[in-house]
């Protein structure tokens, strides 16, 4: 199994995703003679999971079932332990694109945190590119190391615990990109110059405050970094639903409708707008956003070194 290698099968020392539901999923690491709990009863890993195909579905010991997916990004991200906050693929997606990822492509990326950029970096730039992530805690890198390693990705990445605003990245001239999620990440845009190729390589930094992307900005421009903005990405989820809405009163429908000879008594005119007048409503399909959106993550800040 591996994060960015599609397999068919379920096999010993996987990690698979457990589906549920759409609001419900875990990851879980698979075992021989391992059983893992879930609200529609045991799934036993020697007889339900290995050897079964992902996508699957399962039955659970309670008569519920599950499906097994294969693990991706996306879906790690959704379920990934949490060890500091992290971005979301609402974030991810424009970052690699804005940074023009491709497979082959040298990134730098402070810092490592819970992964979840990383897995994705890794997915874009393989199978021949490369990730340096650099993590200023040491547990954490450990961690990431741990977990890079379990998912197949290992030969990808390559993890360094150190501070990057005083040691930098640990690489010269190479990356096509560097990515930055750091408290001061104007105090790291020395060594990523420092770590970009000679010329045109790209640089994102994630910040949450105002005043951060205000330092950051000078910081860029002073290192003469050039086609520097900042950006926001928010979303706003549509659902699809069947709505009803009251006809208005416009006088005399029914009396409208008999004088043009409408027969409801004809099968062609069955469902028609004028058989609705009667009851008073109509019912559509109709997008509709969700009461409660997701508001500020944080600001993207990007540039090109000249």
């Amino acid at each position: 199994m591996s994060f960015v290698e599609y397999g068919d099968t379920i096999k010993d020392g996987d990690t698979a995703i457990v589906f549920l539901g759409h609001e419900s999923m875990f990851p879980v690491k698979v075992q021989h003679g391992t059983v893992t709990q879930t609200k529609y009863g045991v799934i036993r890993h020697s007889t339900d999971l290995i050897g079964k195909k992902y996508g699957s579905k399962v039955t659970c010991s309670k008569g519920g079932w599950v499906f097994i997916l294969h693990p991706t990004p996306e879906l790690w991200t959704m379920n990934l332990p949490h060890r500091t906050q992290i971005l979301y693929s609402t974030d991810i997606s424009i970052i690699t694109m804005m940074l023009e990822l491709k497979p082959g492509s040298i990134v730098c990326e402070s810092g490592t945190g819970s992964g979840s950029l990383s897995h994705a970096l890794i997915r874009t730039v393989a199978p021949t590119g490369h990730l340096y992530t650099v993590e200023f805690h040491q547990q954490r890198a450990e961690k990431a190391r741990e977990e890079f390693r379990e998912h197949g990705v290992e030969h990808l990445v390559t993890v360094t615990n150190q501070d990057v605003c005083k040691n930098g990245f640990g690489v010269s001239n190479v990356a096509d990109a560097v990515f930055l999620d750091i408290p001061s990440p104007w105090e790291a845009i020395g060594h990523a110059k420092s770590a970009l190729k000679a010329e045109g390589g790209r640089i994102c930094s994630f910040s949450p405050c105002i005043e951060q992307v205000q330092r950051t900005c000078l910081a860029m421009e002073e290192h003469g970094f050039t086609e520097i903005n900042t950006l926001e990405i928010l979303l706003r989820v549509y659902n699809v639903r069947t709505i009803s809405l009251q006809i208005p009163d416009l006088g005399k429908a029914s009396e409208d409708s008999s004088s043009i000879g409408f027969d409801s008594s004809n099968p062609s005119n069955q469902g028609s707008p004028c058989t609705n007048l009667q009851q008073g409503t109509v019912q559509f399909k109709s997008g509709v956003p969700l009461r409660e959106m997701v508001g500020h993550t944080g600001y993207l800040t990007f540039a090109t070194k000249s």
